[in-house]
């Protein structure tokens, strides 16, 4: 396993353990890099109209399209420090 993916699991596992629930932007953007670092680009077709929080969701992993799988774990790995710190 490399570093890289063993720090994208640890952070996973400590996003659980914050303090204080983030805000709902921030909520979207670690929704959208843990998608994109451990899936890849966007799939599926997007939720319905009424779905809010999916199609939010859906819509934040949508505008990484295109970002490597390695970027999203660093970048995941690197937000959830700062909220940790």
């Amino acid at each position: 396993m490399s570093d890289l993916q063993a720090q994208f699991e640890q952070a996973a596992k400590d996003v659980h353990a914050l303090a204080e629930r983030p805000d709902n932007d921030t909520l979207l953007r670690l929704y959208a890099l843990y998608k994109q670092g451990a899936e890849g680009d966007v799939s599926g077709a997007k939720p319905g109209f009424f779905d809010f929080v999916g199609t939010a969701k859906y819509e934040a992993w949508a505008k990484l399209k295109g970002t490597g799988q390695d970027e999203a774990k660093q970048k995941y790995v690197d937000l959830v420090k700062k909220l940790t710190a």
